[in-house]
């Protein structure tokens, strides 16, 4: 089988989640004996070359690519990577509205109408979590038969990592972490940073700030803050990485929504106790063995981190093993080849 993988261009500059699970998708697959491709836009395709095309989120970013392959009727599928925290009922307006203003003025979009249109002409989509599956077959009405629910996944290498490597490069342990992009408001990190001001624990920022205003004031309200350490970004394949996952006492994740966060997901992996958002499909990953907070609630995330604190690094053995058994991506790679196979009538 031959696959080509696609995404939209920011991913380029944004080494984020998207990346990672296209990444380890492809490593995946490839280990079950699937070509994958990676689609480059200077070169011609040829979609004959494929059996299937695989997009990696939804959005305008690759909206034009999904339309181009509909009307060659070329079989492809979405991981659209999407969620909102809209009511139902205000996507389903939106998404009407969209629709019948197009009737009659073309060149009107909204997020909801778009990628309802896009994911309705893939030949299947294939959400990270329950919660997301639900936007797309209640609020979008896509068909149930063809969504369906993949993971994503961790690597072993988190769960081995050793903790010493980055304790003698940074010279701290038992810190708080938090590894992300930094000026994004769905990061939610100047709240973050408000709520560390209250917590007499060093903490640490793994990730590049943005040039935008809440990027300069996260790093300006950084720097005034002794306790906390900015580290720019470190590629996801470095060992220093993985190790300051194992240092750190508690990831502090609390963003507007995840879904479900592999950062989280490989700070868990390692053995840190973990404090995120309710939103997004987190719940269906972590269970009851984490803290979850209001993002838009410094105190909240204030007191989940406190207790996070307070909690023995040994008690989170069994999130730790869970996260292994369940979301490897040897199992992703096995769920996500089987979608392909039941696409192409395999």
């Amino acid at each position: 089988m031959k696959v080509l993988f696609a995404a939209n261009q920011a991913i380029a500059l944004n080494h984020g989640g998207i990346r990672t699970q296209i990444e380890q998708t492809k490593s995946a697959l490839e280990s079950l004996g699937v070509t994958v491709t990676l689609f480059d836009m200077w070169k011609p395709l040829d979609p004959s070359q494929f059996d299937l095309v695989h997009i990696f989120s939804a959005n305008i970013a690759t909206y034009h690519f999904a339309r181009a392959l509909h009307v060659r009727n070329v079989p492809f599928v979405v991981s659209p990577v999407y969620y909102t925290r809209r009511s139902g009922g205000a996507v389903k307006a939106t998404i009407a509205a969209d629709r019948f203003l197009n009737l009659f003025m073309r060149g009107i979009w909204t997020d909801y109408g778009l990628i309802a249109e896009m994911c309705g002409w893939a030949n299947a989509v294939l959400p990270n979590t329950k919660e997301e599956a639900k936007i797309f077959t209640q609020s979008m009405g896509l068909p149930a038969g063809n969504v369906y629910v993949v993971p994503n996944g961790v690597e072993e290498r988190f769960a081995k990592a050793p903790a010493d490597l980055f304790e003698r490069q940074y010279g701290v342990k038992d810190f708080i972490l938090y590894v992300g992009q930094i000026g994004p408001s769905r990061k939610n990190v100047e709240r973050l940073l408000c709520a560390l001001e209250n917590i007499d624990q060093t903490a640490v920022l793994i990730g590049s700030a943005d040039a935008s205003r809440s990027g300069i004031r996260c790093i300006k309200k950084a720097k005034d803050n002794p306790r906390l350490l900015v580290i720019d970004q470190l590629p996801h394949d470095s060992m220093l990485l993985a190790s300051a996952y194992a240092a750190c006492k508690v990831f502090a994740f609390p963003t507007l929504y995840e879904t479900p966060g592999i950062a989280a997901l490989e700070a868990a992996s390692a053995g840190a106790s973990i404090v995120i958002t309710p939103y997004g499909g987190t719940i269906e990953y972590f269970q009851n063995d984490v803290e979850y907070v209001e993002p838009a609630s410094v105190s909240s995330i204030e007191q989940g981190i406190r207790k996070s604190l307070l909690k023995d690094k040994d008690k989170n053995k069994a999130l730790r093993d869970r996260i292994r058994q369940q979301y490897s991506w040897q199992k992703i790679g096995e769920e996500t080849k089987r979608v392909y196979h039941l696409v192409l009538g395999l």
